[in-house]
């Protein structure tokens, strides 16, 4: 058990699906998972264990934005003896070429979040993922027949911006779209010697202004769900 974890040891499988609504979580838990129960419920931030094709995994939310992750990650990754995160959530699209419900895998993390200077100094401005789990993650998107985008993307501290400008994210730095807490998952797995990911399914686009609903951002994200179940499956992480 952890300030925030009261699952036990041997709970927690060896990989985490990892996304920031607990909703997600369950709705992920009762809808893919045979066998499952909750192994935590401490502040609502649900996660569940059971199995997938018969392969053990664990699915729990991280909250929302950089140190909500970043407390998630670090504990399941120091304390559990976690060694793969994946994490599965929405993306603002700034690339025109991204429609809603498209799956976008993370190649990079740029941020201008303090997180990791805090946490140990990092200066670092790009964060990057497991470069062997993104493989197996895009071997299993070929496998099932998934299409997938890959790229850049922006991680923020701030939702609502008085001055947002996300052509310059997009123009400037390359970013495909944003979200809020790839950065600092990336940051933990590197400090700690494991390995992260992250998936993600546009949620709304920056370009044309269309967005999904709060309901479909729980219950309609399946294929992103399915790719990375079937990322441990088949490359068995």
């Amino acid at each position: 058990m952890t300030a925030h974890i009261e699952a036990k040891m041997g709970e927690i499988a060896k990989t985490v699906i990892m996304p920031g609504d607990p909703k997600r979580a369950e709705y992920i838990a009762k809808n893919f998972l045979s066998d499952y129960k909750c192994i935590n419920n401490v502040r609502g931030m649900l996660g569940f264990t059971g199995k997938y094709k018969g392969e053990e995994v664990t699915v729990m939310a991280s909250g929302m934005g950089m140190p909500s992750m970043g407390i998630y990650s670090y504990e399941l990754f120091k304390f559990y003896d976690v060694e793969n995160i994946i994490r599965v959530g929405s993306v603002g699209a700034y690339d025109p070429n991204l429609k809603l419900y498209d799956v976008l895998l993370a190649t990079g993390s740029y941020s201008d979040s303090s997180f990791a200077y805090v946490q140990n100094g990092c200066e670092d401005l790009i964060l990057f993922p497991s470069s062997t789990l993104n493989e197996k993650i895009e071997k299993a998107a070929i496998n099932n027949n998934i299409n997938i985008h890959k790229g850049l993307i922006y991680s923020g501290d701030v939702f609502y911006k008085e001055n947002e400008d996300y052509k310059e994210m997009y123009e400037k730095y390359k970013c495909l779209g944003v979200e809020m807490e790839s950065f600092a998952l990336f940051h933990n797995a590197n400090i700690l010697s494991k390995k992260a990911s992250c998936l993600l399914t546009v949620s709304n686009s920056f370009v044309t202004n269309e967005e999904t609903t709060s309901e479909e951002r729980e219950k309609s994200f399946n294929t992103m769900i399915k790719l990375a179940l079937e990322s441990v499956i088949e490359n068995k992480c």
